[in-house]
């Protein structure tokens, strides 16, 4: 049976992808064909220009992961990787897949373990899903010594598999209120990307409504009952002049910077990410 002609089959998939609303259906129809093609999405392109066919199984295997993107399962479930900053990470289902504007947030921390003082600088995640932030500061920073914490056994199993084999990252599976004991009043940075969603708050996306964990989306009444306790947690891990990085939601840096103040925290300050909006608030330890 003849190959099916590639360019048309992703054509027909993107119009697919985009009638189910998805936002970027040629990207995703692209990236799909070529993780089921085992290639880049640059090489996916020029194949269709040259006119290439695709293999019917591969077809196959393909449409099946189109009609599963359609339903909103998320893309990153479906590739079973995520990019994150210089990282390719592993995801699905039961983590909490790592968002464009955390590769931003993280850059405050790594900023401030590039100059911190100390030798063998510690930098602490709390909160850390699949992983991403610790392996960002961890590899950017290959002097640093850092620690990450994860609750959720799903997530933490994630975890371990993309930190496997970074010596200068310990991984632990604990709840951030209790982390890390061992090291107070020596972290250089502490950072956390906690649940915010308010608990009422319906997510608009069907990708984090329907298969985030609910562990890591919702934060209690007004979203912010994880940021209270990062707020004590951090100042015991902290040495003096610390820095604290919290990601939260485009709403919430006014009512963060009051949590932090009342608790003692200096010179708290609220960032916005390359669109504009309001997502990091750091704040320095006394």
């Amino acid at each position: 049976m003849p190959d099916t002609d590639l360019a048309s089959l992703v054509r027909s998939a993107a119009r697919r992808l985009a009638d189910a609303g998805v936002p970027d259906p040629v990207v995703d129809a692209e990236l799909l064909v070529g993780h089921v093609l085992g290639r880049g999405r640059g090489e996916v392109q020029a194949a269709m220009v040259r006119g290439e066919g695709i293999a019917e199984t591969d077809a196959a295997a393909f449409g099946a992961l189109v009609e599963r993107r359609s339903a909103r399962e998320p893309l990153q479930h479906l590739t079973g990787t995520a990019p994150f900053r210089r990282l390719e990470l592993a995801v699905g289902p039961g983590v909490f897949v790592p968002r464009p504007e955390t590769e931003t947030v993280v850059q405050f921390a790594i900023d401030a373990l590039l100059g911190a003082a100390e030798p063998e600088p510690i930098g602490v995640d709390l909160g850390t899903g699949s992983g991403a932030i610790a392996l960002a500061m961890a590899t950017e920073v290959p002097h640093a010594r850092v620690f990450a914490a994860e609750l959720s056994p799903d997530a933490f199993a994630w975890a371990s598999r993309n930190v496997a084999g970074v010596e200068n990252l310990v991984l632990v599976n604990a709840d951030l209120a209790d982390a890390f004991r061992e090291l107070d009043g020596t972290a250089s940075v502490v950072i956390s990307n906690p649940p915010y969603v308010p608990d009422a708050a319906v997510p608009r996306d069907p990708e984090v409504r329907l298969f985030d964990p609910a562990l890591a989306l919702y934060g209690g009444e007004d979203g912010l009952d994880v940021v209270r306790v990062l707020s004590v947690r951090a100042r015991e891990l902290l040495r003096p002049g610390g820095l604290l990085v919290i990601e939260h939601g485009e709403l919430q840096g006014e009512q963060i910077r009051g949590i932090l103040a009342a608790d003692g925290w200096h010179a708290a300050a609220t960032h916005r990410d390359l669109t504009s909006r309001d997502r990091a608030t750091t704040a320095l330890r006394p």
